[in-house]
């Protein structure tokens, strides 16, 4: 049975809407990843926005816990239910039913569809909701219904805000399998699993714990998609599986020993980190030392720690994304699209890691041969910085041996890496924007943008808030706020696209504000404006762009080509990773394993010119997404597309979904040039360019540089005046070399003994060519040799034959001179700063070989 397609059919039968599952990357900044199915819906349980219509809805929500204050890596691979990755099954109602409905949905998708043993069922509810109870005795006896605290059966999103009671539903795996003290329901042994939780959101809490009823209670329920399957298939771990069998055989395959569950772990953690790894890649997280890309290089380095534990040397994990593909790749079919830059990106990733894990395994033995308490700091910081092992891996290392590291040590010497790591636990994104949204949503609805056509329109204030986004009647001259028209021309930023500028003028013309910027919150386009006058609701006044910010347009349809021509060069691997799109330039990021050639960025700089020279027209049309996906559109992951959706496309060279502004030929964009290629992160790589006047502006001021350079090297051609200016400098150098030789003899030598000795300053010259001359010119000889270089002096000493060290020599002489160095027994040099004290030196580096050879 398709657990995951069977529920969604059972809810859409329901009435519920199926929404797709929300990127992992959660549009909310107090998240690192979308950890539970609600959060794609909690700007509506908070009342941020309004219910979506209809007021139901259902998902299989793909979920990571791996950071922060949800982190369950290291339990993986050592439980039967802990995940990094795993899917929750939920179905959720917005003021719609409640308790009588969640509930009966709910039994009946179990013993009905699923076809569960109803003798092997237990709820819980909540001790002070009878309401609940009554309505499970419909459905199961009493005798199987328990009521529990608040530790169990309560559910907040947060010290204040909704909330409510929950009931859940447990799975009997039988007293055959689990028999031990804490194995009856409501313990905490294994014999009673949970697999449904019914959340009934029927509170508000305030700041001082008071609860309200909501006027509209709500349902939140989720079910984990991995626990239920393995109910199904009468398993007693996650693990055993279909979901993770077929990977963990191939894991056999690669390692040529069995699995067995109880000395299997590391199978687990790979078979888990395997699905971590795939979907983060898939959906645009790259590898990094900070963020989510930093948390995606752990779960992977764990991973690769656990095959090197097996026996594997080489890179191993991306050989296995293609049986994750055959599992999971027809539900989430952008597996399928992008395995091959997924495994790509995964095998360097593994290859950086394979160079040095064996050298840093070997440390860490050495190392837990001498602890006794504590695993040192420092040696775990030095597995970090030197050889890539995350500190949780390195405890992870020492788990098993029931050794803690010095943290305290550590943390010392982590410095702004821990902290780039700390960082990374605790969230990433801006600061959350507050504004009451929702009563503009409901008050007037999303307001309509019609910038595709025109620059102006004559448009209504809706409504005016302050800086801080709170409801005004008016602004005042100078005062600065967000405004709401009716109509708008001036794009908000979204995709890429810097939002317009522009103003808003009064009926006889006159400015009565600027707009500096628009931006998107929820549905509604809100320009940020500074007063010249008076401006408040409901006043009338005509929004013009500022045209100059239009060339905004050539630069997006531009960034459309590129995207096609990397994607024609390179292959069908290249997918968007961000962009950039402003009036003067663009910048586009996208997945590639490796630096571009300077042949290949020439092809796709004459590609995207050759498609703006044909004059192709631009074309937008509105259509389902299915349509859209048809007809051959591309659509980034991670964006929200409706139901309808625009696609812009130039002939068969561009079609991609897109809600930008863009030109209506080709033709318009005008030259097109790269600026520069650049690494973003492992497997991203970044293009910078400049179209239209920008690139007219380009061009211009490359040809007054290369005017200016003709004037100074007094040439019309720059490389003939460049090569004439190289043939002077060998001249030059010839010659400053010539002289060089004329003057490395003239040193004062004399003997002691049977050795040859020089202590000398020279004018000019190569020193060391100097003292190697003299070495090779007599059997047993000791030279320091003094050079003043302007306000500086070099001291160099040689030896061949005798028992003086060069190193030695130079190390006592040098600190006279205000320096230091040394070197080799044959060999050495040092720098100075005092050359006044040559003299001196001289002196003292003679009566030191006298000392020595007399």
């Amino acid at each position: 049975m398709d657990i995951r397609q069977a529920f969604l059919d059972f809810f859409a039968s329901k009435g519920h809407k199926v929404y797709e599952s929300a990127p992992l990357v959660p549009d909310d900044a107090t998240l690192l990843f979308t950890n539970a199915g609600m959060v794609p819906f909690k700007n509506i349980f908070t009342g941020e926005v309004p219910a979506p219509n209809p007021p139901r809805a259902t998902s299989c929500q793909t979920c990571i816990r791996a950071g922060g204050k949800h982190n369950d890596l290291e339990n993986v691979g050592h439980t039967a239910r802990h995940h990094t990755f795993f899917e929750m099954l939920g179905n959720f109602s917005f003021g719609d039913y409640f308790k009588e409905e969640a509930i009966a949905y709910a039994w009946e998708f179990v013993t009905e569809v699923l076809k569960l043993p109803k003798e092997k069922l237990w709820v819980t509810v909540h001790e002070s909701d009878d309401e609940a109870e009554g309505i499970w005795k419909k459905h199961i006896a009493a005798d199987r219904i328990l009521r529990m605290g608040d530790k169990d059966n309560f559910w907040q999103m947060g010290d204040t805000g909704p909330c409510g009671p929950c009931s859940e539903i447990f799975y009997d795996q039988g007293e055959e399998h689990f028999n031990g003290p804490e194995d009856y329901m409501g313990g905490d042994g294994d014999r009673f699993l949970e697999i449904w939780n019914l959340v009934f959101m029927q509170y508000e809490r305030d700041k001082a714990g008071n609860l309200t009823p909501l006027p509209k209670p709500s349902i939140d329920t989720g079910m984990g998609l991995e626990r239920v399957t393995a109910v199904v298939e009468g398993k007693l771990s996650n693990y055993d599986t279909e979901l993770f069998m077929p990977i963990i055989r191939e894991v056999e395959k690669m390692v040529g020993k069995p699995y067995v569950y109880k000395s299997g772990a590391s199978y687990r953690v790979i078979a888990d980190h395997l699905r971590s790894t795939t979907f983060l890649l898939a959906q645009g997280v790259n590898f990094a030392n900070e963020g989510r890309g930093y948390v995606l290089r752990r779960i992977l380095r764990r991973a690769v720690r656990h095959g090197y534990m097996l026996g594997l040397r080489e890179p191993f994990m991306h050989r296995l994304v293609d049986v994750l593909v055959e599992i999971m790749g027809n539900h989430y079919t952008y597996l399928k699209e992008k395995a091959p830059a997924i495994k790509e990106a995964m095998r360097l990733e593994e290859a950086r890691f394979f160079g040095t894990i064996a050298a840093g395994i070997e440390l860490f033995e050495k190392e837990l041969a001498k602890t006794k308490a504590r695993f040192s700091g420092a040696v775990a910081f030095k597995l970090y910085d030197t050889y890539g092992f995350p500190l949780d891996l390195t405890q992870d290392m020492l788990k098993e041996k029931g050794i803690e590291v010095d943290i305290a040590e550590f943390e010392r010497l982590m410095s702004e890496q821990r902290e780039r790591a700390k960082a990374a636990w605790k969230g990433s994104g801006d600061a959350k924007v507050e504004g009451d949204f929702k009563a503009l949503l409901e008050a007037f609805g999303p307001n309509v943008f019609v910038g595709y056509d025109r620059l102006e329109e004559k448009s209504r204030v809706l409504a005016l808030l302050d800086e801080n986004f709170a409801r005004i009647q008016c602004l005042e001259p100078g005062q600065a706020g967000w405004v709401m028209l009716e109509r708008t021309p001036l794009y908000a930023e979204s995709g890429g696209q810097a939002g317009d500028r522009g103003v808003l003028l009064d009926q006889d013309g006159q400015t009565i504000a600027e707009a500096v910027d628009t931006k998107k919150f929820f549905d509604l386009n809100l320009s940020r404006v500074t007063a010249k006058t008076k401006l408040c609701e409901n006043d009338t006044v005509k929004a013009v762009v500022d045209t100059s910010r239009r060339e905004i347009a050539k630069h997006h349809s531009a960034t459309h080509l590129l995207h096609s021509a990397l994607r024609e060069i390179l292959g069908d691997h290249v997918t968007q990773a961000g962009s950039l799109v402003e009036a003067d330039r663009l910048r586009f990021d996208f997945s590639h394993p490796k630096a571009l050639t300077a042949e290949e960025i020439a092809e796709v700089e004459k590609w995207v010119n050759d498609i703006i020279e044909r004059g192709i027209a631009g074309e937008t049309e509105e259509m389902d997404i299915e349509s859209a996906k048809a007809k051959g559109a591309m659509a980034l992951f991670g964006e929200k597309y409706g139901e309808t959706v625009r696609v812009v496309s130039f002939g068969d060279a561009s079609v991609e979904l897109c809600g930008g502004t863009h030109v209506k030929n080709s033709a318009e964009i005008g030259m097109f040039l790269i600026t520069k290629e650049s690494g973003v992160s492992a497997g991203v790589r970044r293009i910078e360019a400049v179209c239209g006047h920008a690139a007219y502006e380009l061009v211009k001021s490359m040809r007054a540089t290369l005017s200016q350079i003709s004037h100074e090297l007094k040439a019309k051609e720059p490389l003939q005046g460049v090569a004439k200016l190289q043939e002077q400098v060998k001249t030059l150098k010839s010659e400053i070399k010539e002289l060089q030789k004329g003057k490395k003899a003239d040193v004062k030598t004399e003997k002691i003994g049977d050795t040859v000795v020089v202590v000398d300053e020279v004018d000019a010259g190569d020193i060391k060519q100097m003292i190697d001359n003299l070495k090779n010119a007599h059997d047993k000889v000791a030279v320091m040799l003094f050079q003043k270089k302007g306000d500086k002096v070099l001291i160099a000493a040689g030896q061949k034959g005798t028992n003086v060290k060069a190193g030695a020599w130079v190390k006592e002489i040098a600190p006279m001179l205000g320096g230091g160095g040394g070197g080799r027994d044959d060999f050495a040099q040092a720098g100075g700063k005092k050359p006044e004290a040559i003299d001196e030196a001289k002196t003292k580096a003679l009566a030191y070989l006298k000392e020595r050879l007399g």
